[in-house]
């Protein structure tokens, strides 16, 4: 498997990208004539231009392209509910990302204020009303990303389709979100809770939720294939979110030819600063693989260090070499490529069902972001 990105693919995929990043902002322009808002209120409009910025600022699209790249699995012909989907999937993203800053106290977003955060620094002083607005927007965001599909120009049993579709994907993901939670309880979390915790959380509605939207939209019943479609948006939500932790705990690896390429982005910046897992007490894959090979003294420093936010530098400094001496990044590597190609294997395995070219994205595409690693 060659974590080389085709020129027609790459191509293809910017287009994906680029389309519907245009679309999203015509979306956001017409909200204000298509719900009613109460006049005079300043609130409100306040609220949809930050929802607004936070859509649209970064991402890679990752959710539209397996979206998109799903469709073309059945016909490369344009399908009606499409724009819908993808414009649904990126408002439920929008409100994950507004309640997880809550959640987290994370200051920062895609380069940006967190929509709690901007609220804020308006309300110097008053943090209930601070909170209580950011709450409100990830609920309207959650809201809107249910009637875009509602209002969608496709038939009426596929709006439905996708519907149901959705919303199963939205309570899934706020139960991970609450086992996200129940995790850092854990004093070494068992690696099965943690996949468990990664597949609810994002793995089914970053992929397997796009994947089963698009076949739907192409006309295909995603039904008999739910068990391959879940297995594979399983394994390389796992791969990537094993890597996600090894950046957090060990810092930058270098650019290269990974997701960020195939969703026509440059590398992305890290939203958070290195070993802001070990400052907020979450134990993640990396965090558990340190605890877990720790001893003594060394086990001790790593525990005091959890949940701290005011942990020196030089604390994370000395928790990366125990990481590193007891071999921690090697055995995270060698998982991160080991369920990356169980990933591409199964994607593999989809020949005999959809078009042999589609089915080459889904191969490479766990591939490229295991490739990333040093």
């Amino acid at each position: 498997m060659h974590a080389t990105v085709n020129a027609a693919t790459l191509e293809r995929v910017l287009g994906h990208r680029t389309r519907f990043d245009a679309r999203f902002g015509q979306y956001f322009d017409s909200l204000a004539g298509r719900f009613d808002l109460p006049v005079p209120s300043r609130y409100v409009p306040r609220c949809l231009d930050l929802l607004r910025d936070l859509s649209m600022r970064g991402g890679k699209r990752l959710r539209v392209v397996l979206l998109y790249e799903a469709a073309r699995l059945v016909t490369t012909e344009e399908v009606p509910g499409l724009v819908e989907a993808a414009l649904s999937i990126e408002l439920l993203q929008t409100h994950g990302l507004v309640h997880d800053d809550i959640i987290d106290d994370a200051p920062l977003r895609r380069g940006g204020p967190s929509t709690y955060y901007a609220y804020r620094r308006e309300f110097p002083g008053h943090g209930a009303t601070a909170l209580g607005l950011a709450v409100l927007a990830g609920d309207l965001a959650g809201f809107l990303s249910t009637q875009v599909l509602l209002e969608a120009e496709a038939p009426v049993a596929l709006r439905q389709a996708l519907l149901g579709v959705h919303t199963r994907t939205a309570a899934e993901t706020v139960a991970g979100q609450i086992a996200d939670l129940e995790r850092d309880a854990h004093a070494l979390p068992d690696e099965e809770f943690l996949h468990i915790v990664t597949d609810f959380k994002s793995a089914r509605y970053s992929i397997l939720a796009p994947l089963t939207m698009g076949l739907l939209a192409a006309g295909e019943d995603p039904a008999p294939h739910r068990a391959r479609l879940h297995r594979y948006a399983r394994l390389v939500g796992i791969s990537e979110q094993m890597r996600d932790d090894c950046l957090d705990l060990f810092g930058p690896f270098g650019e290269g030819a990974g997701s960020d390429a195939v969703a026509g982005a440059a590398p992305a910046v890290a939203d958070k600063s290195t070993g802001a897992d070990i400052r907020s007490g979450r134990r993640t894959y990396a965090v558990r693989a340190v605890l877990a090979a720790a001893t003594g003294a060394d086990a001790a420093l790593v525990e005091a260090a959890l949940g701290d936010p005011r942990c020196p530098d030089a604390t994370l400094e000395r928790i990366r070499e125990i990481a590193r001496a007891a071999g921690v990044d090697g055995r995270l590597k060698a998982e991160i490529r080991r369920h990356a190609e169980e990933a591409a294997a199964e994607a593999a395995s989809w020949e005999p069902y959809w078009r042999a070219e589609a089915v080459e994205f889904f191969r490479g595409l766990p591939m490229w972001n295991a490739d990333r690693m040093p």
